[in-house]
Order: structure tokens, then C-alpha cells, then sequence
């Protein structure tokens, strides 16, 4: 059997065919429609599936489902995108219409959920099976596996990682409190505070780096501390503490046999994981005495949301 996961994003909708070993055998991207109407997109959505079958050489009946990541609050058990902010959409049936379009039964869930379930059985978390994964980018997300299963609290609200409060009072973040890990750890975050730093900071190597701070990125601080550049070296200490902050929380609560990241900023690799992995050791509770959440790079990269997306009809 085979197996369809589509990945939902506000510019664009990826779409791929996977088999029973998580390969994607066949994907395609095509642009959101603009007008946001989810019954548009839906449409869009059948026809790049039925094309990708088509090319593909693959008959409906030989396809077991198709499962579809969706930012935002999702309500995997009714099938319904309760609410999502950058798509417009409040209430819709995304289930049961892409069913009706395409003789295909439908399971969605939040788009970081499903990525961490592609990770947790294809990727990275395949050899545990209590796991977390988070995702740095211009948000912080997530999403948890106990016992190889995945967690999505009551009606799949759950699991909101990045908006664990980690400083009472502190940054304000997109989503209205302040202090979440969001406001600290994103790729958002990062660039803020390298920012601000450069303000404050005339004479420093980030400057050459990057000219306007326009220019600014989520390499500017990491590469010019690689140099010795003291300002950029505060802001990845900055940045690191406030990470591992948050995943001492997550480890504390949850005791993961590992943690997964996800993000343009992993790119770093151990300049990242090493002084990461020691603040997370030196703080989590009952240190040496418990064993250790081992943190590491997701594997996956831009196919964990098509993997994951299509394990949802696999788990079934």
C-alpha cells in the first residue's frame, strides 16, 4: 500500500506519495491560493494529489489514505481546522471535504505533530519511544511521542511547546502573553536580540558580517562569535540558555528518551549541541543520578512534514 501526506503552509502545499519504509517515492509543491478559501485550496489539494497518482502510475485503491499537516488549532478527531491565523480559516471541514474530492479517507493533525511523528518513526526518534521534538524557526513548535504514539492533548490542542512561559513579565510574544520560549528561542528571537546587539555594539565583527541590519540573519551571531566577536558570543550564549531552558522543562515534565530539533539554526551542529547539551545536563533535575534525554538533530529535514503527515494513516 502507499500513502499520501500533504503539508499545508501559507505559501505553499507540498504533496507526496510515501510507501510502508517512509521513502517518498514522488512529491510536488504547488503555491497556496491566495484568496485563502479553504474549498479552493481543497480543490487545488485533489488535483496535485490525482496528478501526483497519475504520474506516479498508482490507482486509488492502492492507496491506504492520505494524511495532512496543518498549522494552527486542529481537531484531529472530527477532522476540522478549528482556527488558523495565516489561512483565514475558522471551523473548516478539511477532512471530510478532501474525503468527498478524492474517495480517500482523511486524518490531519497540527503540522509540527506530524512532523514529529515522521521523526519519531523514519527519522531521528526512530530507535525510542518516548520522544520530543522542537522546532525552531519563526515560530517555536513541537510535538510529543509516549509509548511510539502521538500526543495531542484534549481535541489536539495540545503540545503547544513553544509557549511555555520560561520568564515571568518577559519579551512579548506573537501570541499575546510574555516570556514564552518563543520569544526567546526562535529564529525570530535570534535575530532580535543579534539586533540589538549590533545597536549597542558599533565595533563589532557583526557588523562586516552583515552591513544593514536588514541583513541581519539566524547566522550573523553564531558565525562572528566563531570569530571571537564578544557581543555575537553573549547573544548565542543568550540565545543557547534560553533554549535549554526550555528543554529542561519539556525534560523535567515529560522524561523523553530524546530530544529532537528542528530549524535553520541546527545547521550549527555541535557549536550548537555541545554547549546546549551541558546546560540541559548541569540543569536538569536529578542530574546523573536519572539517565540522560539525549538531544539531536532531526533527520528528516523538509520531508518530516510529508512523512509525518502520511503516518498519521499508517497508525491506523
Amino acid at each position: 500500500m502507499y500513502y499520501v501526506g500533504v503539508d499545508i503552509g501559507g505559501t505553499g502545499i507540498k504533496a507526496g506519495i510515501v510507501n510502508a519504509e517512509g521513502k517518498v517515492l514522488l512529491r510536488s509543491s504547488i503555491p497556496t491560493d491566495r484568496s485563502f478559501d479553504p474549498y479552493v485550496i481543497s480543490d487545488d489539494i485533489a488535483a496535485q494529489i490525482k496528478d501526483l497518482f497519475t504520474k506516479a502510475g498508482i490507482k486509488t485503491e492502492e492507496v491506504a489514505g492520505i494524511g495532512v499537516g496543518v498549522p494552527g488549532a486542529i481537531n484531529s478527531t472530527t477532522g476540522v481546522v478549528d482556527y488558523n491565523n495565516n489561512l483565514h480559516w475558522s471551523r473548516f471541514p478539511l477532512s471530510k471535504e478532501l474525503s468527498a474530492r478524492t474517495g480517500l479517507r482523511v486524518k490531519i493533525s497540527n503540522d509540527a505533530n506530524v512532523a514529529a511523528l515522521g521523526e519519531a518513526k523514519f527519522g531521528a526518534g526512530k530507535d525510542y519511544h518516548d520522544s520530543v521534538m522542537v522546532t525552531l524557526g519563526t515560530g517555536v513548535g513541537g510535538g510529543v511521542i509516549i509509548d511510539n504514539k502521538l500526543f495531542e492533548g484534549n481535541e489536539g490542542k495540545g503540545t503547544e511547546l513553544g509557549h511555555m512561559v520560561i520568564r515571568v513579565g518577559g519579551e512579548q510574544c506573537s501570541c499575546g502573553r510574555k516570556g514564552c520560549l518563543e520569544a526567546y528561542a526562535s529564529a525570530t528571537a535570534l535575530i532580535r536580540d543579534t539586533r540589538r546587539a549590533m545597536e549597542k555594539n558599533k565595533d563589532s565583527a557583526m557588523w562586516k558580517y552583515s552591513p544593514k541590519l536588514e541583513d541581519v540573519n539566524g547566522l550573523t551571531a553564531f558565525e562572528c562569535s566563531k570569530k571571537g566577536d564578544k557581543a555575537a558570543q553573549k547573544v548565542v550564549d543568550d540565545y543557547i540558555e534560553s533554549l535549554g531552558e526550555g528543554l529542561v522543562n519539556f525534560i523535567n515534565i515529560f522524561r523523553p528518551q530524546a530530544i529532537m530539533l528542528g530549524g535553520g539554526v541546527c545547521g550549527q551542529g555541535d557549536y550548537l549541541l555541545k554547549p546546549l547539551t551541558k546546560f540541559v545536563k548541569d540543569n536538569t533535575y536529578g542530574g546523573d543520578v536519572i539517565p540522560p534525554t539525549e538531544i539531536t538533530i532531526a533527520t528528516l529535514a523538509n520531508n518530516a512534514g510529508l512523512i509525518g503527515a502520511a503516518s498519521l494513516v499508517m497508525e491506523d
